[in-house]
């Protein structure tokens, strides 16, 4: 009882807050490109090009928003390459992902010994973390208090982008071109639309909230940083994408129960069980959803009438 009442504390509420918010950031961004008509994997280099960015930069400067500044704009210059490689070479999204994964990874363990001198983990009282902006009263409201009091500025953005995507996407004429591009790139382009422009962009912009994301997660949730501290989690939004087909509202469901696997694991390590279990227990919660919405769609194939259309589910 002792240890399902910590699980319900409101100690587990902030940490789902501190695992979800750069979650969101993250998804927002690859959802934009998923809207757009490129399947994006290099979400993960994007997150810790913008970790590993935004602690160099408060580090270097003492300030936290400089540090949120560099952390874009490291983002966004790896999406910047990703995005020539796919759009103006026309390489393959699949092959230009996994090596800028691969080169993010080698560059920041490299930048980390070449600017810090030191190898694994960075953590220095120069490092600024971002402030939280709910304090006095609000912190001490019962159940919500301490989750509302983790917020930063990147935090209230995270919440912010979720309505605000939604309506740029179904009720601007931007975003019904960003979609169109992405459902039939040659009608748009009848139409005076330019796909390849948006799609250049759009993956910029997705770079630059992926570096933010990473920020999050280096100066918000923490304020140190760990080479490969993104931790699979843009694989993470990325098998979400798929699951959701791209909807905003079951994919911040997904992401959702992955942060809550998150947060769970370590109020459960305070009670002796394994690392390698709380690590294992936000992979472990997605792999469940994958397997539901797997049965999910194999009952509804097998209950629909012989000759009727299948429906997007």
């Amino acid at each position: 009882m002792d240890v399902l009442t910590a699980l319900l504390s409101e100690g587990t509420a902030a940490s789902l807050v501190r695992a979800l918010v750069p979650l969101l950031l993250l998804g927002l961004s690859g959802l934009l490109c998923h809207r757009v008509g490129v399947f994006n994997i290099a979400l993960e280099g994007f997150m810790l090009m913008g970790a590993f960015a935004a602690v160099a930069g408060s580090a270097l400067t003492g300030q936290p928003y400089l540090g949120v500044l560099a952390a874009g704009a490291g983002g966004g210059l790896v999406a910047t390459a990703f995005a020539y490689g796919v759009i103006r070479r026309r390489g393959d999204p699949m092959v230009l992902g996994i090596a800028v994964n691969l080169l993010v990874s080698g560059l920041t363990a490299y930048a980390l010994w070449a600017v810090f001198g030191v190898r694994g983990t960075f953590q220095s009282p120069q490092i600024a973390p971002l402030p939280r902006l709910a304090g006095g009263f609000v912190a001490e409201l019962p159940v919500v208090g301490p989750a509302l009091g983790t917020l930063s500025v990147l935090g209230l953005l995270a919440i912010a982008g979720l309505p605000a995507t939604h309506v740029f996407l179904e009720r601007t004429v931007w975003g019904l071109r960003l979609r169109g591009v992405g459902l039939d790139a040659e009608a748009a382009e009848s139409l005076g639309v330019d796909p390849r422009r948006y799609r250049f962009w759009v993956i910029v912009l997705a770079g630059v909230l992926g570096g933010w994301s990473g920020a999050q997660l280096s100066l918000g949730s923490v304020a140190l940083f760990t080479e490969n501290m993104s931790a699979g989690r843009g694989w993470v939004v990325v098998l979400a994408l798929l699951l959701t087909g791209g909807r905003i509202w079951p994919l911040v469901g997904v992401l959702a129960v992955f942060a809550l696997a998150d947060a769970v694991g370590l109020r459960l390590q305070t009670y002796g069980f394994p690392v390698q279990l709380s690590d294992a227990a936000p992979y472990l919660a997605t792999l469940a959803v994958i397997v539901i919405v797997g049965v999910r769609r194999r009952r509804a194939l097998t209950a629909r009438p012989a000759g009727a259309p299948a429906r997007d589910r």
